[in-house]
């Protein structure tokens, strides 16, 4: 059985004392739902004020962006050494790393690499935006996504990695996918991407979550498919008992 990852992307919220005040709130909420991975991401600032606060706490800490140099003239960039030690998760490839910084499929694919290279568990994101769901071209764009993400990664480090289906029309919007929709999207196209580059065990095998719009209201129907394994959650996890709520609902029954 997948054991769920829950992840709470902060974005371009909190500062570092912010964060401090809203991870204190969070950890008793999140400890008691140890079936569920569970991942707080701040900004950058923010890193090393919350790293010492999940010391022991069974929470685990993630980063939203890096580079895939080790280092260089890159100015503003983080680097993977920079984060590895520190946190032990980070976000890649968002939507609005893509639609708003350029952020090509080559480039995600090379900090995929970089990352698991410096031990760090890249949560990879794919979805595909309003035009293109309307258009039908949504399997082409989640294929072809993942196809790129995964080009040179064996199949040990591609067991390494975590998924996040995020549906850009949905995120942010209120508007999150059906819970079958997102189901069959994460079943159809991406496990069958995986399952064509690598085997349909391995397939099996990774955990995907569902990102876009999710909330208390409508967590506990999409934890439910037998595909989604957690969510990448954005303005809800700025919640703490919302946060909390969704974590709680991606608990697998008898884990």
């Amino acid at each position: 059985m997948r054991k769920p990852v829950v992840a709470g992307n902060w974005k371009m919220n909190k500062t570092a004392g912010e964060a401090v005040d809203l991870a204190r709130e969070l950890i008793p909420l999140l400890q008691p739902f140890v079936g569920v991975e569970r991942v707080l991401c701040p900004p950058f600032v923010a890193l090393g004020a919350v790293a010492p606060l999940l010391k022991d706490t069974g929470l685990a800490l993630g980063a939203q962006n890096m580079h895939w140099e080790k280092s260089g003239a890159y100015t503003g960039e983080v680097a993977p050494p920079m984060l590895a030690g520190l946190c032990q998760y980070v976000i890649l490839g968002h939507s609005e790393r893509r639609q708003y910084f350029g952020e090509t499929d080559e480039n995600v694919n090379k900090k995929v690499k970089a990352a698991l290279a410096h031990g760090l568990t890249p949560i990879l994101c794919v979805g595909e935006n309003l035009a293109e769901n309307e258009a039908g071209k949504t399997a082409e764009v989640v294929t072809r996504q993942t196809r790129a993400a995964y080009a040179g990664l064996s199949a040990d480090d591609a067991l390494k990695t975590i998924i996040a289906y995020e549906p850009v029309w949905a995120i942010g919007t209120g508007k999150a996918a059906t819970p079958a929709g997102a189901n069959a999207v994460i079943g159809l196209h991406i496990r069958g991407c995986l399952s064509n580059l690598y085997s349909p065990s391995l397939a099996d095998a990774i955990r995907v979550q569902y990102g876009g719009s999710v909330t208390a209201a409508n967590a506990a129907d999409l934890m439910a498919q037998p595909d989604i394994d957690g969510a990448l959650v954005g303005g809800a996890s700025l919640k703490p008992q919302e946060f909390a709520a969704i974590v709680q609902a991606s608990v697998r029954v008898g884990s």
